[in-house]
């Protein structure tokens, strides 16, 4: 079925369901220290590829939560963005973790057998 404005609205729920768990997705990866590109490899290798035009913001908007430590490493050709999860980012993590799972729990069930 197409949308008003040529939107398919599979497309739509899909990019809803996507942009609903992308934070997650971000979060579980810095667990471990990664500049930007190598995060977009990672979550690419994942199943989750990302334009840089919605990683960067997000980046900057976790950082400016405090759930985000970052520091730059001059010392390579180019310098590079390092970001980790910091121990807010760590607890943060754990919680939306637990809520997804739950989550997935209870849209198992509604869809039974779908």
């Amino acid at each position: 079925m197409v949308a008003r404005g040529g939107t398919d609205n599979r497309d739509v729920g899909l990019v809803e369901l996507r942009r609903g768990v992308f934070v997650l997705a971000v979060l579980s990866q810095l667990r471990q220290r990664q500049y930007g590109y190598s995060l977009r490899q990672a979550l690419a290798e994942g199943g989750m590829p990302v334009e840089e035009g919605t990683l960067y913001p997000l980046l900057r908007r976790l950082e400016a939560q405090g759930l985000l430590a970052s520091e730059w490493d001059t010392t390579t050709a180019p310098p590079r963005r390092y970001y980790r999860l910091n121990a807010e980012g760590k607890r943060a993590l754990a919680d939306l973790a637990a809520a997804w799972r739950a989550q997935v729990e209870a849209v198992d069930g509604f869809l039974g057998g779908a």
